[in-house]
């Protein structure tokens, strides 16, 4: 299911994207009749499952509900992929991985998604993993309120969801509110490529000046890093368009910025008309499009 198929195609029960963030637990439900319901619960001392019991009466009962976790309760890595039986890859990647995360393997839950295959030929692997002690108390929440799990998912793909469908590679430079921007490459709705910048969490309280003096000169260097890597290194054909989806005030004045580094088009994307005025719950909108997610 792709994000715009959500507001066409009338279903049996309601979809909820719930993003876990640093200092919130944002949602939306998208009823089968294509209606859209958005909401914000704030997160004080990190206590989620308190938020989540305050957020409970205003869950959908029935419905199916995606999680986006967030960098705090998930690590990503990719590695190569081993050369296993795919039914003992699972309970293999917990140890591969486990110098590579700092989540105990006794107490992982993961997931695995093929890279694309690139010119070298050599396949790999994105591996998500998290805390199964930290999750389920979540999970039980949920359904203790009406609400079904059917996936877990991070940012990354969540974003990605969003991006339609081409031949030709766009980078979404992308944020949720008082997160750090993530650069994306994504390819026939495939995740090439992805870096997750630090430092610049705050950028919405950036002025155009202070944008221009400390936010876009290193934000233009690292998209260019990033296309450097997959056109040289992965030997993929250059980028068409990057599209910027950063909830900022200042988010058409950043564009324009970036545009006068690249001689790549810059584009403010576009969400689908019914979410249109709510690009800072995009996560949550791109996780109920997801369906190729680890299952609870």
């Amino acid at each position: 299911m792709r994000i715009r198929s959500l507001f066409s195609k009338p279903g049996r029960q309601s979809q909820v994207g719930l993003c876990f963030r640093q200092e919130s637990i944002a949602f939306c439900s998208v009823d089968p009749q294509g209606s859209v319901d958005l909401k914000e619960f704030e997160v004080v001392d990190k206590n989620y499952l308190a938020s989540l019991k305050s957020m409970a009466k205003e869950l959908p009962h029935n419905g199916l509900c995606h999680l986006v976790l967030s960098p705090q309760q998930s690590q990503i890595v990719q590695i190569d992929k081993p050369n296993i039986p795919n039914n003992e890859l699972k309970e293999a990647l917990k140890w591969q991985i486990k110098d590579l995360v700092s989540i105990d393997p006794n107490d992982m839950v993961l997931d695995y998604f093929d890279a694309p295959i690139t010119s070298g030929g050599i396949e790999k692997l994105h591996v998500v993993c998290a805390a199964k002690s930290e999750l389920s108390p979540f999970v039980e929440q949920l359904m203790d309120s009406g609400v079904t799990v059917q996936t877990i998912t991070i940012e990354e793909f969540a974003f990605t969801s969003l991006v339609p469908e081409s031949d030709d590679a766009c980078l979404l430079v992308c944020q949720q509110p008082n997160e750090e921007i993530i650069l994306l490459i994504v390819k026939q709705g495939k995740l090439y490529f992805y870096r997750r910048l630090r430092g610049m969490a705050g950028i919405a309280t950036k002025s155009e000046d202070e944008l221009s003096m400390s936010v876009i000169d290193a934000l233009s260097l690292e998209i260019q890093r990033s296309t450097d890597y997959y056109e040289r290194q992965l030997k993929q054909a250059p980028i068409r368009s990057i599209e910027v989806l950063v909830p900022i005030e200042n988010e058409a004045f950043l564009a324009r910025k970036l545009a006068e580094n690249t001689h790549v088009p810059v584009n403010i994307f576009t969400l689908p008309e019914a979410i249109a005025n709510s690009r800072s719950a995009s996560t949550c909108f791109g996780a109920c499009a997801l369906t190729n997610m680890e299952e609870v």
